[in-house]
């Protein structure tokens, strides 16, 4: 893949392009998903992408392209250069300083399984009934199934620029679900659970993933209104992880030079309560979102984005960084030809307090269960978003609700936070502890 880069590089800079880099991505992947014992469908693809990004002056165009064939890289180079010979120059475009590339060895973060793809597809759909039938012999309200999904993926990536890096590294990742669906009294409910993971071995068993699943729906049934009040809202794991992927968007820099932030010109200021601390950190070993090198080949770190409710750093790759005057804080990442910002292990560090205890300090108020939705305004930061969840009562979960809003401001959110749990697990590639938050208007009858 190297060579095949460093030929592409070479191609480039033969017809003119004064600077160049380029990604190729080779990817396997096998999905199976089964609904009631039986098998629904059955995925297994190979792909593989190259990607090029190519400099004549300050103007860059980009270009891509599935066929690695010798004539149609060629014309993936012709076409990109000349792109950029028409596009308006740009005094901010560039790759990065050759000096802040990153140097060998590069990290290796354990990212790659390499024995656990070896079992047979028809021993990938066992593991997704398994899932499926623990969940549906649990309790007999489980009634239904929208399926049990078992899926792995594989990849090699490799990265090159013409002034001197050269990298590539593998990867694996694991996923098994199950949503079952739950029926009392003419009422149906449906939730869902999963793990991934990057090494099979480390995946949770089906059997617990099915009864987890099956324990969600459950809790949904017999779900009502509540009336309009201001309450302490609780968020699980889950849900108070996306309240990160919020704030992190409107601290990336394409949001930031656009001004579409409610972010902007905060980096110093308090943004949260004294207990938040918010972390994204590439470098953990086996993280599902670990790289040993950034999407323009710099090296990997660890970022305090909110430390102690103090907004410390923006995330940036070199355009962006710019743009506002700041170096890369090294969150570049290939996004089809061109070049995005993304996390990497985004996580919110956990408190002292476990989750029964943060329950247990409201007398009355909303656990959160899942969101709906999607009325969250990354100008102003407005948050509103239909709600599942449980109703609490002194301190215990007293009954399931559905057909409630809640809504507030992030920024009034994040300050108002009250209790931090102590139960962060990474289960994705943003994690979170359960978060309780001190008032929120709740929405309901």
């Amino acid at each position: 893949m190297l060579d095949l880069l460093a030929d592409l590089l070479t191609r480039a800079t033969t017809k003119g392009a004064t600077a160049a880099d380029a990604f190729v991505v080779e990817a396997q992947a096998f999905s199976a998903l089964v609904r009631l014992g039986q098998v629904d469908t059955v995925k297994h693809a190979r792909e593989q992408r190259l990607a090029l990004r190519v400099f004549v002056g300050q103007s860059v165009a980009a270009a891509s392209t599935s066929d690695l064939s010798r004539e149609s890289v060629g014309r993936l180079v012709e076409d990109a250069v000349s792109l950029a010979r028409i596009t308006s120059p740009d005094e901010l475009a560039g790759l990065p300083d050759a000096a802040e590339l990153a140097h060998p060895p590069l990290p290796d973060l354990d990212l790659a399984d390499p024995t656990g793809h070896d079992l047979s597809p028809e021993e990938k759909i066992d593991l997704a009934r398994r899932a499926e039938q623990a969940a549906l012999d649990f309790d007999p309200r489980i009634t239904n199934s929208e399926g049990g999904d078992f899926s792995d993926h594989r990849a090699c990536y490799a990265y090159a620029t013409t002034h001197g890096f050269a990298g590539e590294y593998r990867a694996s990742s694991f996923s098994l679900s199950v949503a079952p669906v739950a029926a009392s009294g003419g009422e149906m409910q449906r939730d869902a659970w999963y793990h991934v993971t990057r090494k099979r071995v480390a995946l949770d068993p089906p059997e617990e993933i099915g009864r987890k699943a099956a324990e969600r729906a459950l809790r949904r049934l017999g779900g009502r209104s509540v009336k309009t009040a201001e309450v302490p809202v609780i968020f699980d794991r889950e849900t108070a992880a996306s309240l990160l992927r919020h704030l992190a968007g409107a601290a990336s820099g394409p949001s930031l030079y656009r001004g579409a932030s409610f972010l902007l010109d905060r980096l110093g200021q308090s943004v949260a309560a004294p207990s938040v601390t918010i972390v994204d950190d590439a470098t953990r070993p086996g993280g599902l979102g670990s790289r040993p090198f950034d999407g323009e080949g710099l090296s990997v770190r660890r970022t305090v984005l909110v430390d102690k409710g103090v907004l410390a750093s923006y995330l940036l790759d070199t355009y962006t960084g710019r743009k506002l005057g700041l170096p890369s804080t090294h969150h570049a990442a290939r996004d089809g030809s061109g070049v995005s910002v993304s996390t990497t292990n985004l996580y919110l560090a956990a408190g002292e307090s476990s989750p029964e205890a943060l329950i247990r300090s409201v007398t009355q108020g909303l656990y959160v269960t899942e969101l709906i939705g999607f009325g969250v305004n990354g100008v102003t930061g407005d948050y509103s978003r239909g709600v599942v969840g449980l109703w609490i009562e002194n301190g215990e979960l007293a009954y399931p609700v559905e057909e409630i809003t809640i809504a507030g401001n992030l920024l009034d959110m994040f300050h108002a936070v009250e209790g931090v749990g102590n139960d962060l697990v990474f289960r994705d590639r943003t994690a979170s502890p359960t978060l309780l938050i001190g008032r929120m208007v709740v929405a309901g009858s």
